[in-house]
């Protein structure tokens, strides 16, 4: 007998609220529209004032539990949300007030024994509600939500350049460092909505108080024309329930702006709001003692109650002592943190003068701390990170990066070296902070001006006491390793061509055989030279198009060369079967490939200029018409780089080369894609079209 195929787990009832909160959320959206159409009963109208201050209370309590912004990040939604509903709840009850005179057990609780009956003593509590929460919370919670969107989309250039910096120094992966990005963009999402959800609370602070003068309007109107009361019984009747109404409705909208308060004032911690503030208030009991004592002070003032003065006292003295006492008892001596592993030096060997390293770091005295692991010194063992970096990035196994100090360099000044040439130089301040500015920081801190070194922008070194500060003011802050390692990755990226030598190709052929043995041996040499393939590897690397999926590249080579042995033709057959690869590279947050491309008058023109020369395919323009294409390109990347993408130029493939020679030195940061390189399910965006060949 067959066995019964096994039932799927069965869902929790938790599970399935959330599995159909969607629905919910939507039926929700469609009653609240339904209570501003359809009249209510008064039952149906008690339960959802209670539940408006249920909602509230959650909110407030959620609010204050949360230990960063982004963990309420449904928050401005839901304030739409409670917005609405709290406004259908008021034309319900208006609707019931009017028409019947009575609106429920808990407008009459309010109106009765909230303010004791006495319409004028309702009025002014509910003035003044309206006033703290309009004036002092909402105004103030809208201010802090502007302030903190600004800052957020200010900092969000430098914030993005820190985690290139961490991802190129090694210390974090490439899904790491999309996480972090992610995380920034939903931070700048977050507080923009928090600033547009702000301005639903003034409105309905605004809307309460309108509400509240048309109800007793129309409600002395109907009692007097219509009832026939007199204008006092009116006036007391239909005044009290809407105080009560008012008060029903401003209570919960308070509780929600004091949350809206608290989540924009909230910084990111390990701990909920209640264990801050107490840890921190209770954190020093000096403070404690003298509160008490100034009371006990105030309590031997004639005329002053000495009772509540004198127990207030006797209670902050009692706190402060066993606040003392927790502190006397807490370990004084904390343990030293293991020091980071460091690469161990090479001993100093007269023969190495006599050969030239791949790469060299040399640097002024003044850093040399910054290589001893005793003073904190975290270089050689970050530049051990980057070699692993650039494996994973490039493919590129890098050669031992030898660190040494030159004693005819500036003490803060450090060179970067290849096969003996400089080909990169610096400075940086050991015992100082790396500031930058995105542009739009309202303020200036003190320091001295600078140039960070790996992407020429404006910069000040501050003292390390400063750093918090210049962080809240939207600056990017980085210590002098990060400098450096930074700007030795841009260097390693930018020359990684020259870099790999025939020995690197050989190595890594080695590694492709343990696995690949068929591949590599009808490649080199029975078709190839080992020279040839370091010359393709080479063409790849020089558009940083990582190597490291080298059987993709290999079997690409192998089969393209039984028709040419040309390094130019093979290198493009590699980059077809790295499509995947190379658009990943492109792609944009939203997982589209944002593109500029050439007008067919363009195509028509360059493929007519396409020259073959020694080093290939070329184009030969005139001045004029080269000049106009490079400046149209130029516009298109910068609109394209204000948008944040990636400047990409598509074309077909027989311009992809020379096009990338024409642009490569004029435009360095423009890659070049033809159309074959695209992955099949990439979805491509064109922002712009490169027209005016004929003008």
């Amino acid at each position: 007998m067959a066995r019964a195929a096994a039932s799927p787990t069965p869902k929790s009832g938790f599970e399935r609220v959330l599995h159909s909160s969607d629905v919910l959320l939507a039926v929700g959206v469609a009653l609240i529209l339904g209570m501003m159409i359809i009249p209510l009963p008064e039952g149906a109208l008690d339960l959802l004032l209670i539940t408006n201050i249920a909602v509230a209370l959650v909110m407030l309590l959620v609010a204050m539990y949360i230990t960063a912004p982004l963990q309420f990040s449904a928050f401005p939604a839901l304030l739409l949300l409670a917005t609405l509903f709290r406004l259908g709840l008021n034309i319900s009850s208006t609707r019931l007030i009017l028409l019947h005179g009575h609106a429920g057990s808990v407008i009459d609780a309010f109106g009765q024994f909230v303010v004791g009956g006495n319409y004028v003593v309702g009025v002014v509590v509910f003035m003044i509600l309206v006033v703290i929460q309009f004036v002092v919370i909402t105004n103030g919670a809208g201010r802090v939500a502007e302030v903190a969107a600004r800052f957020t989309l200010d900092a969000m250039p430098g914030k993005q350049m820190a985690i290139d910096a961490d991802l190129n120094a090694g210390l974090i992966n490439e899904a790491q460092a999309r996480q972090r990005r992610r995380a920034i963009e939903q931070e700048a999402d977050f507080y923009g909505a928090m600033d547009g959800a702000s301005k639903f609370v003034k409105g309905d602070a605004i809307a309460g108080v309108i509400i509240i003068f048309v109800n007793i309007l129309g409600g002395l109107t109907i009692g007097v024309f219509q009832l026939g009361l007199s204008p006092a019984q009116a006036l007391s009747r239909y005044t009290l329930l809407t105080v009560g109404d008012g008060l029903v409705s401003q209570i919960p909208a308070l509780l929600i702006s004091t949350a809206t308060g608290i989540i924009v004032t909230r910084a990111a911690s390990d701990a909920n709001l209640g264990r801050d503030i107490a840890s921190q208030i209770l954190a020093n009991p000096r403070a404690l003692f003298l509160v008490a004592g100034l009371l006990l002070a105030l309590g031997l003032v004639p005329g002053l109650p000495k009772l509540p003065l004198f127990l207030i006292a006797a209670g902050l003295g009692a706190a402060g002592y066993l606040v003392r006492r927790r502190l006397a008892a807490a370990p004084t001596s904390t343990e030293e943190a293991p020091a980071e592993p460091t690469t161990r030096a090479e001993p100093e060997n007269v023969r190495q003068f006599l050969r030239v390293d791949p790469l060299e770091l040399e640097i002024g005295y003044g850093l040399i701390p910054l290589t001893d692991a005793s003073q904190g010194g975290m270089l050689l063992g970050r530049v051990t990170l980057l070699r692993r970096q650039m494996a994973l990035d490039l493919g590129l196994i890098l050669p031992t990066i030898r660190i040494h100090d030159n004693p005819e360099l500036h003490p803060n000044q450090y060179t970067i070296k290849l096969r003996g040439v400089r080909v990169a130089t610096g400075e940086v301040r050991a015992n100082r902070l790396l500031a930058m500015n995105p542009g739009l920081a309202e303020q200036e801190i003190p320091g001295i001006p600078t140039v960070e070194p790996a992407f020429g922008l404006p910069a000040i070194w501050i003292a390390a006491d400063d750093r918090e500060r210049a962080e809240v003011l939207g600056y990017t802050v980085v210590d002098p390793t990060s400098v450096i390692i930074t700007h030795l990755s841009e260097v390693i990226r930018a020359h990684a061509a020259s870099i790999l030598s025939r020995q690197d190709v050989q190595t890594l052929l080695d590694h492709v055989k343990e696995e690949h043995a068929a591949l590599v041996n009808e490649l080199v040499p029975n078709t190839l030279t080992l020279g040839e393939v370091q010359r393709v590897l080479q063409n790849l690397l020089r558009e940083r198009v990582s190597i490291r999926d080298l059987v993709t590249i290999l079997e690409a080579v192998a089969d393209q060369a039984r028709l040419t042995r040309d390094p130019d033709q093979l290198a493009e057959a590699a980059r077809q079967a790295l499509g995947r690869q190379i658009t990943n590279q492109y792609l944009g947050e939203d997982g589209r490939l944002a593109v500029l491309t050439l007008a067919p008058d363009w195509q028509q023109v360059l493929a007519q200029h396409i020259v073959q020369t020694e080093r290939g395919p070329n184009i030969q323009l005139e001045p004029a018409l080269a000049q106009r294409l490079l400046t149209r390109l130029r516009e298109g990347m910068e609109r394209m780089a204000a948008a944040g993408r990636q400047p990409v130029l598509l074309c077909p493939a027989r311009l992809r080369l020379p096009l990338r020679r024409f642009v490569e030195l004029t435009l360095p940061s423009l890659a070049v894609l033809a159309y074959g390189e695209v992955s099949p399910n990439t979805e491509v965006v064109t922002r712009e079209i490169i027209d005016g060949a004929e003008t």
